[in-house]
């Protein structure tokens, strides 16, 4: 079982104050009238430590309290270890302060025989994109999940592992932040011309200093294109609306795309 990597750092290592901060978190955000959270099939989602990007985050996992959800898949990147392609992790379960979480074993196993992922514990053993996303889910009620490290890889082969694994019962994570270290005014007109990219679904206008995720954003647009789906734009933000210095800040959006109904 893979310990947590990150807990005391970017979030609570302590259960009862981590569960507490969670559900604070979301108890801040409220459901817009009218927004159809339940045909949601993936979202965009921050990852940078509770404190920057929880807010911007709890607008995402606000919307799924009472969704009936069999397995979460996130992608994210690989921030501690090089990584070309993609990686699922051969462990079986994970772990938070919160306790155990079910992987999805066997749907990793057939990204791998399907040549779609290769079986690598190494990018997931101290990566924070993913490990972050856990304690929401858990709080949640969500026990199974599916985490998939994306490195240097084409959006063509992101959009064909999420064309496999999106399938009924199933939500996409794409975990990533936007741009890092720039001054809040500069991060302003660049993380809004990130949002529009994503609005539009148009992955070519992800740039490699757009966001940390971009290989996994760029696939998600690619994939999500066909599909046609609505997509809105939840809330963005920055370290520097929490506080943060604003000569340096890192950009955080978190956004769904919902299929609209038939």
């Amino acid at each position: 079982m893979r310990p947590p990597a990150v807990a005391g750092s970017f979030y609570p290592a302590d259960p009862t104050e981590l569960r507490a901060t969670v559900e604070t978190l979301l108890d801040t955000v409220r459901r817009e009238a009218g927004r159809v959270a339940d045909r949601a099939i993936a979202y965009v989602v921050p990852h940078a430590g509770y404190r920057w990007s929880g807010p911007t985050a709890a607008h995402v996992y606000a919307e799924l309290a009472g969704r009936d959800i069999d397995r979460v898949v996130i992608l994210g990147p690989a921030h501690r270890v090089p990584l070309r392609g993609i990686a699922v992790p051969a462990e079986e379960r994970w772990s938070t302060p919160l306790g155990p979480v079910d992987l999805d074993a066997g749907g990793a196993r057939d990204l791998v025989a399907d040549g779609l992922a290769h079986a690598d514990d190494e990018p997931h053993a101290l990566e924070h994109s993913l490990e972050v996303q856990l304690p929401f889910l858990q709080v949640l009620g969500v026990s199974r999940v599916l985490p998939v490290c994306v490195g240097a890889a084409g959006a063509d082969a992101v959009a064909a592992l999420l064309s496999v694994v999106a399938v009924p019962g199933s939500l996409v994570l794409c975990s990533t932040d936007l741009s890092h270290y720039l001054t809040q005014e500069e991060a302003r007109r660049t993380d809004a011309a990130t949002a529009d990219a994503i609005v539009r679904l148009e992955p070519e206008r992800i740039g490699e200093w757009d966001a940390c995720g971009r290989y996994a954003l760029r696939g998600l647009l690619a994939w999500a294109r066909d599909l046609r789906p609505t997509v809105r734009l939840l809330h963005l933000a920055t370290s520097a609306d929490e506080g943060g210095p604003a000569e340096r800040v890192v950009g955080y959006a978190a956004a769904s795309l919902s299929r609209d109904a038939a």
